[in-house]
């Protein structure tokens, strides 16, 4: 499925209609769509007509504290993803030690039923 987007731009002398190159994937869609917002919020700054609600929102996403709880979301999904590393790492390393032992085991002259036997006397 493809998405046409057709963005009005608007003048005083005339309306034109832009349409863009199909975006194929949703998530391209939808960043094309936030970064249209955020011209149009943009433009209405520069313009002094943005809302209150406009104005907040960007003063918010400039504070220390939202950047600070960014970078603790960074560093959180970092950990998670060392984490998850080491897990398959472990599983990995588990399913090698098997290998080694079994290849091994290959080695044996004498069955190990016969070897308990052996020490026995």
């Amino acid at each position: 499925m493809k998405w046409y987007l057709a963005a009005k731009k608007s003048s005083k002398t005339t309306d034109e209609v832009r349409q863009s190159a199909p975006i194929l994937a949703p998530e391209e869609w939808e960043n094309h769509l936030i970064a249209l917002s955020y011209q149009a919020v943009e433009q209405r700054i520069l313009d002094g007509t943005a809302t209150s609600a406009e104005y907040v929102h960007f003063l918010k996403a400039g504070s220390i504290k939202q950047r600070e709880e960014l970078e603790k979301l960074r560093k959180e999904n970092e950990l998670l993803k060392a984490k998850t590393s080491a897990i398959e790492s472990e599983r990995n390393r588990g399913e090698f030690y098997k290998q080694v032992i079994d290849a091994l085991s290959s080695y044996r002259t004498e069955s190990p039923d016969e070897l308990d036997d052996a020490y026995v006397y």
